[in-house]
């Protein structure tokens, strides 16, 4: 069994000669909220979202999160990644803390350092910048070490002896805190290494369709490897729990004229090897076919299968019943076939 989940990039475009059914960030936002109503009612495990600033796709994720929780019940609900240098992590905490409560502790929340950005620096903005001898991915692995510190739930802020309420006795911690938090924060990882990192700081691995490394093995098998990588490196560290591992993949079955037209010219292309932010980078192919063929096709993808849980990028400009209808497919077509339903 695995667990099978959509992340949507929420991407809007306002020129009316597009085909797109986002024209606005309102149009994103509530379509992401309808489309996690429906992958819950087709029987999908999660709905997860990216998060990019700058641009025209979703960015501050608690609301967004928050209202999909009061709409759902069952599904998971997460980021796919949050960018660590923008936030302040106590912020954050609280903010993290009312969505999981509100979902009843459904909230796995993806953080990394991000992806290359729309501008330069463009966490600068928001008033944080790498100290002296930092570079900004360490300014994301701070961030995100304050985050974890303060979710364990422990007092830490000397309390006023004079306050407006009465405290409890000791420190004060951040409120509200939803317990178990802490074990479903995710660290996107680019990299066997930074897996390994990830693993030592008790965080659950989310690998995507990119790695920012090549060997000249295939995309799933340098991913496959640095899952495996992960959870030796996690039995080694030894925590006490089972962590969890994600991958991303794009994959459409083709089942009627309409998927023909959008994406059956996009299966029979490989692996892509490029570079990113100065370094050699492998990119997933994506996976577009006859439910068969795909089926013949993701048996071999070794990543795939050493993952526990599985997050299709949907096309969400497409709209909500066509990005439905690719998950409905998949779930009742490809899934069963592959052992994962």
């Amino acid at each position: 069994m695995k667990k099978i989940g959509f992340l949507s990039f929420g991407h809007w475009t306002p020129s009316p000669q597009s085909q797109s059914q986002t024209r606005s960030a309102s149009d994103v936002l509530l379509q992401s909220i309808d489309l996690a109503v429906a992958a819950e009612e087709l029987g999908a495990d999660g709905a997860y979202f990216r998060v990019h600033h700058f641009a025209r796709q979703l960015a501050s994720p608690f609301p967004l999160l928050a209202a999909v929780g009061a709409r759902t019940s069952r599904i998971e609900i997460g980021t796919g990644v949050i960018d660590m240098r923008y936030e302040n992590p106590l912020y954050m905490a609280e903010d993290a803390g009312s969505a999981d409560l509100i979902s009843g502790g459904r909230l796995q929340l993806g953080v990394s350092r991000g992806s290359p950005e729309q501008v330069v620096d463009g966490y600068r903005y928001f008033g944080y910048q790498p100290r002296e001898g930092q570079d900004h991915a360490d300014l994301a692995r701070e961030h995100t070490a304050v985050l974890l510190r303060v979710l364990e739930g422990e007092g830490f802020a000397e309390p006023n002896p004079r306050p407006m309420f009465p405290n409890p006795p000791g420190l004060l911690r951040l409120e509200p805190h939803s317990e178990g938090l802490r074990e479903r924060i995710w660290w996107g990882a680019g990299t066997r290494q930074t897996a390994e990192w990830t693993a030592q700081q008790g965080m659950n691995l989310m690998s995507s369709t990119l790695l920012s490394e090549d060997t000249g093995v295939p995309f799933h098998e340098l991913q496959a490897e640095q899952i495996e990588r992960f959870r030796k490196a996690w039995a080694e560290a030894g925590h006490d729990r089972t962590p969890r591992v994600s991958v991303s993949r794009s994959i459409f079955p083709i089942v009627s004229d309409l998927d023909r037209a959008y994406f059956g010219g996009q299966g029979s292309g490989g692996d892509q090897v490029g570079f990113l932010d100065g370094g050699k980078a492998r990119f997933g192919k994506t996976y577009a076919g006859e439910p068969d063929r795909l089926v013949e096709e993701l048996a071999r993808d070794e990543a795939v299968a050493a993952a526990d849980t599985l997050l299709l990028t949907i096309p969400n400009q497409l709209g909500v019943d066509y990005c439905a209808h690719v998950l409905d497919t998949l779930l009742t077509e490809v899934a069963p076939a592959l052992g994962w339903r």
